[in-house]
């Protein structure tokens, strides 16, 4: 079996290699300066999988659907699904999309998620794909491309909304970072470190999970509108507006909450202790 990796020689693409020669494959990858073209893979690889940045997924998809036969799969990589689907569906392969809740700087596929939209496959080819990733720890999700991309909405672009903001008002404070640094207390030092997470890595892949996903634009109205509210709460200075508030959503958050206690605190005694 061959596995065809298309953006190969990006990190996520080079994140997977071995993981696919691990399962017996026999893997090739295709980049800018690959001697192998991507019409290469299509043509010679049982397995193909798209992995470049979103912008160029679905041009990419439309180079190869032409060249690609029934007994062949075909994935790709990106955060979002409906779009690069719809175009994986115009060829005669076999279709899954994937989507990496990961970035390629983990160790290993141990306990991480990996979303798996089925459209198009047969069952024994997608047995064998899960399992390939199943064998390395991680977990897989099956879910459809619409339900995936509505996900995404919050558990990407609300969280790297909120984020990017904190960086911004930050910066607009004129706050010195290594300054609130000597007053900082764990919790403010973890979010701290996902701000500054954030803003070391790619801001393209950003700005096209946050531009290019259609549910985007409610989910930040409904952030716009909470924090709106949230405000005029705290400016009428009543704590049982300020109750009320914090309540309900204690309510709506339920178990969690006690969850959320217990890992942070474990995070924090890692923090302290180290």
């Amino acid at each position: 079996m061959k596995a065809g990796i298309i953006g190969g020689t990006g990190k996520m693409g080079q994140l997977f290699v071995p993981v696919f020669e691990q399962a017996g494959y026999e893997v090739l990858v295709s980049g800018r300066r690959t001697i192998l073209t991507n019409a290469d893979l299509a043509r010679q690889c049982e397995l193909i999988i798209v992995s470049v940045p979103i912008r160029d997924t679905v041009r990419v998809i439309e180079e190869i659907v032409p060249l690609l036969a029934r007994n062949q799969l075909l994935c790709d990589f990106t955060s979002l699904k409906v779009k690069p689907v719809e175009a994986m569906l115009k060829s005669k392969a076999n279709v899954v999309g994937l989507h990496p809740m990961f970035g390629p700087t983990v160790s290993s596929l141990k306990s991480q998620t990996i979303i798996v939209c089925p459209l198009r496959v047969e069952e024994h080819l997608l047995h064998r794909l899960v399992a390939v990733f199943r064998a390395e720890g991680a977990r897989c999700t099956l879910t459809t491309p619409e339900e995936h991309d509505r996900m995404m909405a919050v558990v990407q672009g609300l969280t790297h909304y909120v984020t990017l903001c904190m960086a911004e008002s930050i910066r607009r404070l004129g706050m010195n970072i290594d300054a609130t640094r000597e007053f900082t207390s764990p919790v403010y030092q973890i979010e701290l470190s996902l701000v500054g997470r954030l803003l070391s890595q790619d801001p393209d892949l950003y700005a096209d999970i946050l531009q290019q996903n259609p549910y985007i634009p409610e989910v930040l109205e409904a952030c716009r509108s909470s924090a709106g509210d949230l405000a005029a709460i705290i400016g009428s200075h009543d704590p049982e507006l300020f109750r009320a508030f914090f309540t309900r959503n204690n309510r709506d958050f339920g178990p969690f909450c006690d969850e959320g206690q217990k890992m942070t605190d474990a995070l924090i005694e890692c923090m302290v202790n180290k």
